[in-house]
């Protein structure tokens, strides 16, 4: 869950995930050490730039990372977006193609 200068600080790419990690606490799942800088124009509505989030997942979504956590001994990461990479390998794709019809 985010405030609306957090989100403002993410679209203008003022965020680390260098330290980040998440944890399951009472049946829900936090990330924590992420940290998004202050707003510029936020004033008093700033945040804590390193405060835990709530991460908004599907009871079914909490349920597998559980398991995962639980049985395997498994570690939550956070990464980077994969719909940057995929856009990125669509990209190299129709530009091989475009290549090829010439």
């Amino acid at each position: 869950m985010l405030t609306g200068t957090e989100v403002k600080s993410l679209r203008a790419r003022k965020a680390s995930l260098g330290e980040a990690y998440a944890h399951v606490r009472n049946g829900e799942v936090w990330l924590e050490g992420m940290n998004i800088s202050p707003y510029a124009a936020g004033s008093y509505n700033n945040p804590p730039p390193a405060r835990s989030r709530k991460l908004l997942l599907h009871k079914r979504e909490i349920r597998k990372l559980i398991g995962g956590t639980t049985q395997r001994g498994l570690t939550l990461v956070p990464l980077e977006r994969e719909e940057l990479k995929r856009r990125a390998v669509e990209r190299e794709t129709a530009r091989a193609f475009r290549g090829k019809r010439s």
